[in-house]
This record gives C-alpha cells, structure tokens and sequence, in this order.
C-alpha cells in the first residue's frame, strides 16, 4: 500500500551522516577491538595506509605509530598533504591525489574514502601537514569541523610530512573497546616486511626488515622446513616459500601492500601457477593437493589501481596488473615458471626433498581412498539420526551481508549444547556438541578423522576436508567448561586443530570463550564476573547485600543469562600461534607420552595450598 509513502520519507543523507548510520560498508565491522579485523584496526590502517603510499613513491623512511589510551597518532615524513586541500582531504569523500595514477600508481587506496571514514568514526580527530617550513592544523569532532588553522611557520625544523591524530567514537565502537598490542604489532610486522628500509615504531618499538618476505616466513614457520626457504622476486612481484611437516596450505598474500586475508585472483593464480611449475619440472602429472599439501608460502604482487571486493580490502578482484598489461594469472604462472623453476635446478637437494614430500602427500592420499569412502557412507546414514549440529542459516560461503558474523560454537554434552542453542542468534551462530573427552590425536595421521566419528562430523560441519575455500563458519569458537575437565577438552580440541588444520588458527578462525565464574547480585543490579578480581569489585560496589553465585558449567547459565555472554558483548580469545617457534614440539611436550620433561615440569611448578583452619 501506498499509505504513508510521501514525500516526507524520502530522505537525501550527507556523506558525513551516511558513514555514521552505515559504518559496516566502509570498515567492514564495528567490533571492540578483540578481533583483528574490527573496526578501529581498520581506522588505524587507513591511516598508516597513506604514509606507506607516500614511501612506496619514495618520500620518508619513517613511520610514528603511538597509541596512548585508546588514541592514535600517526606520523610520516613524506610530502605532507598541500596545505590548502587540507581539511578536503580529510573529510570531503571522493577527494585526493590518488585518482592521478602518475602520482600514486600503485598504491594502496585509490577511492579517496579511507581517511574521510576515519574522521567521521572518530570522536575527536586532528589533521596536521608540514610542507616546506609551513603548517596547517584542522580539527574535528565526530566528523564536523571545530578549528580550520591557519598557514603559519612550521617551529622547531619540523620536517615534511603530515600527523594525524584521532579516537576512535565510542558512541560507534561501544565504551569498552580498546586496542590489543599483539593485532597491532602483527599489522606493523607485514608493512614491514613488504617495504624493506622502511622503519616503523609503535610507542618507540621499531618494526623493521631486511630481507621482506623470506623474514615474515621465517617468523611464521612453527617447525623445521623441509628444504631452506625459497626466495625469489622480480618486478611488481616477491614469493617467499617452502613445505613443512603439518597438513594443509598455509598462505600469506598481499597485493600494494595490504593484507588480503580472503585472498583472491592473485592467490588463486599463485596456487594454480606452482601446480603448473611443479608438474613441469618434475615432468609428472601429480595431483595439485598433493603438491600444495604442507605448503608454507607468502606472495606479493603489486598492480595498477587495484579492484577490491569490498572497502576494506581484504580479496583482490582485479583480474589485470594494469591497463594493457597481462592478466595476473598469466603474469604470476610466467614468473614462477621461469623464476621458480630456475631455483630448482639451481637446488637439487631442495628438489629431492619437495619431490619426496609431494610423492608422500601421494601415498597416504590414496591410502586414505578408501576409509574416506567407508566412513562418508557411515555418515550418510548417522546424519538421518544426528543431532550432534544445531545449524544457523547464513555461513561464510553465503552472500550473505552477515557471512562474516557465521560462528560454530563447539561444546561439550548435551546440557551446555541446550542453554546456548535455545538464546543463539540462529541466523548466524550454530552449535556442535561433543559426547565427552575427544581422542588424542598426537602422532595419528588424519586417518583418524575417518576412523572416528565425532571428528568426521565436525570436520563435515565446517567443510574443511579439501582446505579452507568451502570453510561455513568465520569463527570457530571452543566452549567448555571452565574446569580441569573443560581445559582438557580444549586441549585435546586445539591438538587436532593444530595438528590436521593449521591453518585454521593461523587465519584467525579459532577462539575460546570466556564465561563468568561468579554472579554478584542484589535485588536492584546484577554484575557478572570472569575472575576473582572483578568478583571483589563487584562485591565492593553492590555492598553487604549482595550474593554470590559460583558457575561451575555452562549448563547451569540459564538461557536467558547466557544470551548475554554470545551475543555483541561476548568474550572470545583468539588462538595465536605468534609466539610459539616449534608446533611439534609443543605438541610432542603435552600431548605426548608422559615423558621425562614433563614429569620434571610438573614436579617443578607444582603448588599446593594446604587447608586453612576454618575455611
């Protein structure tokens, strides 16, 4: 019906207003800062992202990242933004230099969006450029100008280059969210390995690299490679590479620099280009997953006014290097044809070993043939009768606009599985739950995944048998409980992950939830807790009428409680593998048999509290 339609509903948004009310369509997602890809990390980027352009062009070798509180202030020695386009190119949209593809050819933002979303997502922000002993200084609150400066004499030799000063607005990002070191120094890491002689510090830490991406491969190898690093470049292209002992593909892609997480045509064409290099030198026909099987590898193209499928660029759609150049399928497939086939045969041993490596992934392929067959057949028949997945609607794979938001939350038994089933979001949050301890799969090859039953369905559940591509669910989410069973679980859980699906972590799919253990309550408020500490200040605020109840298992949180802990104010830690130098190892010390490391381990940092009278 037409009633009520007038006039009067159509609405004409200001650019300004449309970031604020549509944030998701230029950061991504808002978030809270606990998950690498939230908002203010894009923020941060954005701003970072410019500075690099201007490095790329070859002005500044210096990047100032400082974050105090949740502020940011950037500083780079480049050009300096003109100083009479100052406030346009902060806050007009569609303004900037980039748009003169002989000023920025290949650089990372080419839309003149980017730093325009900062502003207007940010609470405060502040804009200041230095060009040839001048200054100017804009600021801004909540994307509305409040001081337009003057031109005046840059003091103390400051040097070109412009500073950008911002906070993110909390009326966006919520009042709790905050920067994690760790998402940021990983952002800081790859600008530095793919712009080598630039520094960059973050509160005076520097981020530095010599040799590119044969450093942030060097960084990332949780075991001994199978042959010594692979390391070859040439123009608009660099691919550092080798194979390990785990299972599946493990990539790292950038494309002008920035961190395509979702891949796209460049990956696609690099995974497709070292089949082809391989079956050729080798001169046989071998199956592409068992050359790719346990590959370790990190590439790097630059093109002419890159086509990202989304603002915040994390997949490459441009299917050409530039205007009147070769597709990049064809350019990366002649650069590792030539280049990669050259180290080769420049590397016999090297080639022995990936030849050995590439003729086991074929073996223990078919001798998987047939169990894999077997144990398909026996789930056809157990999924008429498995209730082990409650399903949501929209999963990664799906076009979805929430596809990102697609989470499995893996618990264990039947009564932690009803409390978050009957509060989930069904449209995005699926539930998997376990019967018990799962098996140790330390020192099992993935026939086990076959072989037993609750790891062939969760397995089925995310559709990760042939690798990542077809994966339903962004966030794997482990919920136990939080006791020495609970943990163990966990363990056992992180073991197989680490063990068959590597890559599932080191992509930033796998989490832990954090519960509360403690309920603080009076008759007018109810504060939950994570630990004793805020258990103590909860007690302190709600006064000597409080109780105090102590969550044992998911399964005693209610329904209704339990919503609270899933949905925008959850709780969910990342599993990194940033620290950790030798996943086998790791591996081998707790999983393993009770060795004598172990049994001196524990001895060592054994506690034991002995009983207080009267408690």
């Amino acid at each position: 019906m037409a009633q009520g339609y007038t006039e009067a509903n159509i609405k004409t948004l200001s650019p300004l207003e449309h970031i604020r009310l549509r944030p998701g369509m230029y950061i991504g997602r808002l978030g809270n800062g606990s998950h690498p890809e939230d908002g203010i990390y894009v923020l941060l980027k954005e701003t970072v992202d410019n500075c690099i352009d201007e490095y790329t062009m070859g002005f500044g070798k210096k990047v100032e990242i400082d974050i105090t509180d949740r502020s940011i202030r950037v500083r780079d020695f480049g050009r300096g933004i003109p100083l009479g386009k100052l406030v346009e190119c902060v806050s007009i949209i569609n303004t900037g230099a980039k748009y003169d593809s002989e000023t920025f050819k290949k650089a990372i933002g080419l839309n003149g969006v980017g730093q325009k979303a900062v502003n207007a997502l940010a609470f405060e922000y502040r804009a200041q450029a230095f060009r040839e002993g001048q200054t100017r200084t804009v600021e801004f609150l909540q994307g509305k100008i409040k001081k337009d400066g003057k031109i005046v004499a840059a003091t103390n030799g400051e040097k070109n280059g412009t500073l950008i000063e911002f906070t993110p607005d909390e009326a966006l990002f919520g009042k709790d969210f905050r920067f994690r070191p760790e998402f940021v120094e990983e952002m800081l890491w790859n600008y530095a390995y793919l712009n080598r002689g630039l520094t960059l510090t973050l509160n005076g830490k520097a981020f530095k690299s010599e040799n590119g991406l044969k450093d942030l491969l060097a960084k990332k190898l949780t075991g001994e490679p199978l042959y010594p690093l692979i390391h070859i470049e040439a123009e608009d292209i660099e691919v550092a590479m080798t194979h390990g002992a785990h299972y599946g593909e493990e990539y790292y892609s950038f494309v002008n620099g920035q961190h395509t997480t979702m891949g796209g045509t460049h990956l696609a064409a690099f995974r497709e280009g070292l089949v082809t290099t391989f079956r050729n030198f080798f001169k046989k026909d071998y199956d592409a997953a068992d050359i790719r099987q346990s590959i370790v590898a990190a590439v790097s193209v630059r093109v002419m006014e890159p086509v990202f499928e989304s603002q915040t660029k994390t997949k490459l759609g441009s299917n050409d290097i530039g205007p009147g150049g070769p597709s990049i399928r064809l350019f990366i497939s002649n650069f590792l044809q030539q280049q990669l086939d050259n180290w080769l045969h420049r590397n016999p041993e090297a080639a022995q070993a990936l030849k050995n490596k590439i003729e086991d992934s074929e073996r223990e392929r078919k001798e998987l043939a047939g169990i894999r067959n077997l144990a398909r057949e026996r789930a056809k028949k157990a999924s008429l009768h498995n209730k082990k997945l409650r399903d949501c609607r929209v999963h990664l794979d799906s076009k979805d606009k929430r596809a990102e938001d697609s989470t499995l939350f893996i618990v264990e038994g039947d009564s932690a599985a009803g409390s978050l089933t009957s509060c989930r979001d069904v449209q995005t949050q699926a539930v998997f739950a376990l019967k018990g301890k799962p098996l140790n799969t330390y020192g099992l090859t993935k026939k086990v995944i076959y072989e037993n039953e609750e790891f062939h369905l969760l397995q089925s559940a995310l559709n990760i048998e042939d690798g990542l591509d077809g994966l339903r669910y962004n966030r794997v989410i482990i919920a136990t409980d939080a006791d020495v069973d609970g943990m163990h679980i966990r363990l056992l859980l992180l073991s197989f992950f680490l063990q068959f699906f590597p890559e599932l972590i080191t992509n930033n799919h796998i989490f832990i939830l954090e519960t509360p253990l403690f309920r603080v309550r009076n008759k007018k408020r109810t504060i939950y807790c994570y630990d004793e500490d805020e258990k103590q200040k909860a007690v302190a605020e709600l006064g000597s009428t409080h109780e105090i109840t102590r969550f044992k298992g998911l399964g005693e949180i209610s329904a209704n409680e339990f919503k609270d802990f899933i949905g925008e104010n959850i709780r969910a830690e990342k599993v990194s593998l940033e620290h950790l130098h030798n996943s086998a190892e790791l591996l081998s010390f707790y999983m393993g048999k009770n060795t004598p490391d172990r049994q001196e381990f524990i001895i060592e940092n054994l506690r034991v509290e002995k009983d207080l009278v009267g408690a």
